[in-house]
């Protein structure tokens, strides 16, 4: 089954339930397998057919999810772009992917304008606003499909139902395909790590182009027949509206969006009491994240997993989120895990390696890259460039990048180990350590620290920090100071940009003390 037959059962079965919420704007079950259909057959009436690519551009809104749903249904490919790019960079997208429809939001008319000219023969569609020369209103479009027969369900688990573009913070990103089936085993995880079910009503505030906004709970909440409430995209007060009004019993926050609602008069409060749960991820969680959620009695769950895992691979259950606070729990349960060295073989139990994933909801490939694709998924397994452990009780614990791991004198340091450390200290909103090419150590280790508003750091200060917490040797010999951490849409940091960042800053800034290590 597929998001098409969930919500076509589901407006058999239930067809007033509230489906999504959008703004003022209700759709029942009922209308939203309506609008799915009418979409399908709209698409199939422009020559969309089996494998063609449909792209989205636009903020989240209940007909993207239709749009998903009747690609679906017609074994099409759904492509939702990030709005956040330059057009530089959605011409590659577009380039490389050959749509052969677009569909794109009222407040993209603009780009759309000037994306026209790059779409010869595929079917554009602006869901709002003015409507450029060369492209369709949204109604129009949808009535192409009016009266015409219902298109044959073509759509096969193998299918690719998604190709979902990586955020591209190390070079060109890569377009990663996801099946139908992984989608719908990855709503299985997520339905079993949020116990969810019909009456749960799900937050959306995520953007849906990354694949934890649109598969971490929105798509699960769809197949579980529960409630979505839609928000166009992220902002503080909104959320806490919703909260409160919408009776909100699940949400996906990262804690760059924790840290922001933390920060408002609002947090301490709000009326939180029908949130059971709040799942986060897509980077390490600092204590003072965790602390902070659990101090309003709702566990803070972390999920573990990658555009090309769909993302779920494993999580942590609420039991365990103060007793594994900084793990990422144990693995999901269609998946399995390794850690392996630099040959691919498996590690002492404990140790530190590469996390390679294996598991119906990875993905099936890197869209027209052959070479990478192979590479990623040597020997059937996921390698997800993430270095990690697996303790004694089977618990997944990330400790950063492989190729963010510095060497330094010949010892290897994980910049995580560092950052969790100073992230504890309440002087510090962000910190990302990043190696330094170095003629006398090979690489020195860097701390770019992001204080608090209103807080004095010196660079002696963060060093003391790290006193008798970490090795001397693992401790950074410059630290840069900055305003914010450049980061990507999900709050992830650019490590590529950090380190451009460190470049570009005169060495002048080391800490003396550190000179003579490691």
């Amino acid at each position: 089954m597929n998001p098409y037959d969930w919500i076509a059962g589901h407006a058999l079965r239930t067809p007033d339930k509230l489906a999504i919420r959008a703004g003022a704007d209700d759709w029942s079950y009922a209308r939203l397998a309506r609008e799915a259909a009418r979409l399908a057959a709209a698409l199939a009436a422009s020559g969309v057919r089996h494998g063609d690519r449909v792209a989205f551009l636009g903020l989240n809104s209940a007909q993207e999810l239709a749009l998903l749903a009747a690609c679906a249904r017609l074994g099409a490919i759904f492509m939702p772009l990030n709005w956040r790019l330059t057009l530089h960079e959605l011409r590659q997208l577009i380039a490389d992917s050959e749509p052969a429809a677009i569909v794109a939001g009222a407040d993209f008319v603009e780009t759309c304008q000037t994306l026209g000219a790059d779409l010869p023969g595929v079917t554009r569609v602006a869901q709002g606003g003015a409507v450029p020369p060369g492209w369709l209103g949204y109604d129009v479009f949808v009535a192409r499909g009016d009266g015409a027969p219902a298109p044959a369900a073509a759509g096969q688990p193998q299918d690719t139902l998604l190709l979902c573009y990586t955020s591209g913070s190390t070079g060109v990103p890569k377009g990663v395909m996801l099946s139908q089936d992984a989608v719908r085993v990855n709503a299985e995880h997520s339905i079993e790590m949020h116990s969810m079910r019909e009456a749960d009503v799900v937050l959306s505030t995520l953007p849906l182009f990354h694949v934890g906004g649109l598969n971490n709970q929105t798509t699960p909440a769809l197949c579980a027949g529960a409630t979505v409430v839609l928000h166009p995209k992220f902002e503080v007060d909104t959320t806490f509206d919703a909260v409160e009004r919408d009776a909100i019993t699940l949400t996906v926050l990262v804690p760059a969006q924790l840290m922001a609602m933390f920060a408002s008069p609002r947090w301490a409060g709000a009326d939180l009491s029908r949130l059971r749960m709040i799942a986060t991820g897509s980077t390490v969680v600092p204590e003072h994240v965790t602390r902070g959620v659990h101090e309003r009695g709702i566990p803070l769950v972390p999920i573990y997993g990658a555009t090309e895992t769909c993302p779920i691979a494993a999580y942590l259950t609420p039991e365990d989120a103060l007793r594994k606070a900084g793990s990422t729990g144990r693995v999901a349960r269609h998946c399995e895990l390794r850690i392996v060295d630099e040959l691919d073989n498996d590690v002492a139990p404990g140790a530190r390696g590469e996390v390679l994933v294996r598991g119906p909801n990875v993905m099936s490939g890197y869209w027209r890259k052959p070479e990478a694709s192979a590479a990623a998924l040597a020997g059937g397994w996921f390698h997800s460039g993430d270095l990690g452990r697996i303790d004694a009780d089977g618990y997944l614990w990330i400790d950063g990048r492989v190729k963010d791991l510095i060497i330094s004198g010949g010892e290897n340091i994980a910049p995580a180990e560092i950052e969790n450390v100073l992230l504890e200290s309440g002087d510090i909103a962000e910190v990302s350590v990043v190696g330094e090419l170095d003629p006398r150590w090979g690489e020195i280790v860097v701390a770019v620290v992001a204080p608090r508003p209103g807080r004095e750091l010196s660079a002696e200060r963060v060093l003391e920090l790290l006193d008798g917490r970490i090795a001397r040797y693992k401790h950074p010999k410059r630290v840069v100071f900055v305003d914010a951490l450049p980061k990507t849409a999900l709050g992830k940091v650019r490590k590529e940009d950090v380190r451009r960042l460190v470049a570009a800053e005169p060495r002048a800034t080391h800490s003396p003390r550190t000179e003579n290590m490691p």
